[in-house]
């Protein structure tokens, strides 16, 4: 469902939920909003040092003991209040067991291995034929995999928009079967076992989704990179045979629940970008400045869909000064501000490379130059 931009809500009473919903649903909301996909370990523990010294000892979140990672999550959610971002992403976080110190199964079956450059590696699946579906049954989510996102319900009282992070139909399907290029190579050789894995998949997608509203979620973000830099993983026919129906039920069933849904793929996405748009996402993150330009997005999309991110976390968040940092969000935010229906964020997640004081910056200079007057951030 689309609405015409408007000027929304106004200063005295906007939030950063509000704030939110106003930019993803292309409105004008008080300020160009902040919010990122998934911060990572370092980062979490250098940010939240410029306002707390009780942190826990760094290490992968999956291995820290229950007392360490609620002082880690502790972290994050102080320096969320105290940068007054507006919005957090959160994750179901299953069960899992450990094989060896880097090695660990979770509850779908899927062995992966802790990588220090950010989020885990899928070494082995479950799945090898298509045999091995007749048999398989998928993990149904549980309360307390979403305690997370409980807790922040109760904590913001509604202040920030929570959105909660699911992984699409592609990404669960190779999980499954262990790599990527396993499911690329069943396209050709056996379609009716690719479609067979995307219903299994969306029906569990459905229960995450019923969960997730139950317990308090705000916004949806469908997750998994469907490009390289130089184009689609797929051709745009067989993104349309294999996943396009899937994402429209999905998308459908959140909007069911009066919910709005972000789609996040790194990569050069244009070959199916208006898919995307035509089967209703609200947005779509992050737009990555190496293949997605956006002037050019904003200028083709911009009507149609709410733009997320574009923030370098390659070069600029990571290696750049400070001030380098304040000049790209300005000059993002006069690119894709105008109008309403920016959110802004870094081109993929807050990564170990990026630094605290960059990140920092990344947000006062959103606040300072993403204030709108009328229909226009105040850039200049």
């Amino acid at each position: 469902m689309r609405v015409k931009r408007r000027v929304a809500f106004w200063s005295n009473i906007m939030n950063g939920l509000t704030r939110v919903i106003a930019a993803l649903k292309r409105e004008v909301p008080d300020r160009v909003p902040h919010l990122e996909l998934a911060y990572n370990e370092g980062p979490i523990l250098n940010i939240a040092r410029h306002f707390t010294d009780d942190l826990p000892e760094l290490d992968y979140f999956q291995r820290m003991d229950p007392e360490n990672k609620i002082r880690l999550f502790e972290a994050l959610l102080l320096m969320i209040e105290k940068l007054d971002v507006d919005g957090l992403t959160l994750r179901l976080f299953p069960d899992m067991t450990f094989i060896d110190d880097l090695r660990y199964v979770d509850d779908w079956g899927v062995t992966y291995k802790l990588d220090p450059n950010g989020e885990a590696l899928v070494v082995k699946g479950v799945v090898e034929k298509m045999e091995d579906l007749d048999s398989y049954r998928a993990p149904e989510p549980k309360e307390s995999d979403l305690l997370s996102l409980s807790y922040c319900k109760a904590r913001f009282k509604g202040e920030r928009a929570l959105v909660m992070s699911l992984r699409c139909p592609f990404r669960l399907s190779w999980n499954l079967l262990g790599g990527m290029q396993k499911l690329l190579l069943l396209y050709r050789k056996n379609p009716e076992m690719v479609h067979r894995m995307a219903r299994l998949t969306t029906d569990l997608i459905f229960k995450e989704i019923d969960l997730s509203a139950e317990m308090g979620a705000d916004v949806f973000s469908l997750d998994g990179d469907l490009a390289f830099d130089s184009g689609t993983f797929m051709s745009p026919a067989q993104f349309r045979e294999f996943l396009l129906p899937y994402y429209r039920e999905i998308i459908d069933y959140i909007h069911s629940k009066d919910l709005l849904v972000f789609k996040h793929s790194d990569g050069n996405v244009w070959g199916i970008i208006y898919d995307w748009i035509d089967a209703g996402f609200e947005g779509i993150h992050p737009f990555q400045p190496q293949c997605m330009d956006l002037a050019e997005s904003k200028e083709k999309l911009g009507d149609k869909v709410c733009l997320m991110g574009n923030i370098d976390c390659i070069d600029t968040l990571v290696s750049g000064s400070e001030k380098d940092v304040e000049e790209e969000v300005r000059q993002a935010i006069k690119t894709a501000g105008p109008g309403g229906g920016y959110i802004l964020a870094s081109s993929n997640t807050i990564h170990p490379g990026v630094k605290a004081e960059n990140y920092i910056a990344m947000v006062k200079a959103t606040h300072k130059y993403g204030v709108y007057d009328g229909t226009l951030p105040q850039t200049e």
